[in-house]
């Protein structure tokens, strides 16, 4: 039955995708909690706000959004900042609730006036480094948890106090932390039915239950629907300021990166094409009101969004679901989740810092050129010990520097695409004609200028993802490319992956020393493009195409 606002052959994927990506998401909401400094029930009246308002408000039918591991790492680093310009947690909440509404709001502005369109040229080095930076912190701050201590707040101090996670550990408490990441990794090969991070944490939180071990647990969690934590926030005193905007800023421009991220994985996944704008307001508003009551900042969760979608999930009626189904733990369960051991909750977010570190460009360290490389590895180092703020700022200048230096010495301005003969109704080149009059209808040809980098990239994806389905062959002229970066590699890798899905064929011709020596330095040829598709000239692909594919 269809209605004028919704289709009702999707209710049951709907109701069960949602229903499966809010049991995944509850233990990794309580966790991040923890980890924020704001408790357990604070994670998950953030995963409630903004999975239930991000759904109904934002631009990505499937989406499943709440609290994720950078947002929390951000917003850990405001509260134990906030907590030292005034004493206490209690003096510094409406620093917090301000600083997480205030970056809602600037959500709610970048949708409306369209930044969107300019998040997606953030360099593939920064956004990696960063990453991978949040992913070590992640790790490094539960340790001592996973141990049964008490951890310091930032990374380079849990460092320092090493040496006391050997001679203080709580063995209790590690025996738990390791029971659960044992069952996270093991319990997948047994069934995917069940999440395997709602099993290990029940079956760790029972195991120390009944064995009445003396181990740190979450104590309790308010139970109820929320109150309202307005109270103050309009009487910070103006030394915060400057605080308050920096964090809300960078958790805004976070949030909206990780949102839109996962809303290009949702997209590939449905055949569909979200709207990256509405998207953006669609989590400020989720943002704002999980601040109002007292949770963290979110944004599309990569993870709840795929078992939503696996699971059936179609509209933003799927991610409504999931928030409700957090909501109905709150009122149901929420005292029973005071029992669960730090230790188990620290056992699940390590895996999960492992899963958000970049191993594909870390393992491409030495073979992207020079310049991506130290770009990354300083981004990740400041990201880790450092600011995450200046990290993203001076990865930013310095990739943009470096590029600027490069296309000075190669003597390019810029990338843009050329010509286009196929089906775009620009004329071939003189030759190509005769080529083109024959096979118009089967092969696209796509000219390029100038550097492929991190500015194109996006631009190039697009271009790639317009090509006809009747076509069987791309031939792509390489031959005004003098210079490829890590972004680049990587879009020319996805666009090689997305045409082998459709059984288009790509021909690369003319490409010049350094591009090739990257393309085989991490390996596209040739596990993607064989050796033998790619041509000296444009000719040579030409008579390929004629002696070997039956057009």
């Amino acid at each position: 039955m269809k209605s004028k606002f919704y289709n009702f052959k999707y209710l049951k994927g709907d109701l069960t995708g949602g229903l499966v990506a809010g049991v995944v998401a509850l233990p990794l909401a309580l966790a991040f909690g923890v980890q924020s400094g704001l408790g357990a029930i604070s994670g998950l009246y953030g995963a409630i706000a903004v999975g239930i308002f991000a759904a109904i408000f934002g631009g990505t039918a499937t989406q499943a959004s709440g609290p994720t591991g950078p947002m929390t790492v951000v917003s850990a680093a405001l509260v134990a900042s906030a907590i030292e310009l005034t004493g206490s947690l209690e003096g510094a909440m409406p620093i917090i609730v301000l600083t997480f509404l205030l970056g809602g709001v600037f959500q709610v502005v970048f949708g409306l006036i369209n930044i969107a369109g300019y998040v997606k040229y953030f360099p593939y080095p920064v956004v990696s480094g960063f990453m991978s930076g949040v992913g070590l912190i992640i790790i490094i701050l539960q340790l001592f948890p996973f141990a049964g201590l008490d951890s310091a707040k930032s990374t380079w101090l849990v460092i320092q106090d090493f040496p006391r996670l050997f001679t203080d550990f709580n063995w209790q408490a590690l025996t738990l932390g390791a029971l659960t990441v044992v069952i996270y990794y093991v319990f997948p090969y047994i069934t995917k039915a069940i999440p395997s991070a709602l099993v290990a944490l029940i079956v760790a939180t029972i195991a120390g239950y009944f064995l009445n071990w003396d181990i740190p647990i979450i104590g309790d969690i308010p139970s109820g629907l929320p109150s309202l934590q307005i109270d103050g926030i309009f009487l910070v005193d103006s030394g915060a300021y400057a605080l308050i905007a920096e964090y809300a800023l960078v958790l805004a421009v976070l949030g909206s990166i990780d949102s839109l991220l996962t809303s290009v994985i949702a997209d590939n996944m449905t055949k569909t094409k979200h709207n990256s704008n509405r998207e953006l307001i669609g989590q400020g508003i989720g943002n704002v009101l999980a601040a109002i009551i007292g949770g963290i900042p979110g944004a599309g969760a990569t993870k709840g969004t795929v078992v939503n979608i696996n699971s059936g999930g179609r509209t933003r009626v799927s991610g409504t679901v999931h928030g409700l189904v957090l909501l109905a733990v709150l009122l149901g369960l929420g005292k029973l989740a005071g029992y669960i051991p730090l230790s188990v909750l620290a056992g699940l977010l390590i895996p999960i810092g492992f899963k958000i570190i970049d191993t594909k460009g870390l393992k491409h360290l030495l073979a992207v050129p020079k310049a991506d490389a130290v770009v990354l590895i300083l981004v990740l180092v400041i990201t880790t010990f450092g600011s995450l703020i200046q990290a993203v700022g001076i990865g930013l200048l310095l990739a943009s520097l470096l590029f600027m230096k490069r296309a000075s010495d190669i003597g390019e301005k810029g990338m843009e695409v050329g010509t286009l003969a196929g089906f775009d109704g620009e004329k071939p080149w003189q030759d190509e004609l005769e080529f083109y009059n024959e096979f118009k209808d089967k092969v696209y040809i796509k000219h390029l200028y100038g550097p492929l980098f991190f500015g194109f990239t996006s631009h190039f994806q697009d271009e790639i993802k317009n090509i006809p389905d009747e076509v069987k062959a791309l031939i792509i002229r390489m031959d005004r490319v003098p210079y490829i970066d890590q972004s680049g590699l990587y879009a020319l890798e996805n666009a090689v992956l997305d045409l082998e899905q459709k059984g288009v064929q790509v021909l690369l011709t003319a490409v010049q020393e350094q591009p090739k020596d990257k393309l085989i330095s991490i390996d596209i040829v040739p596990d993607l493009i064989s050796e033998e598709h790619i041509f000296d000239t444009i000719g040579d692909s030409f008579d390929y195409i004629k002696s070997t594919f039956k057009l």
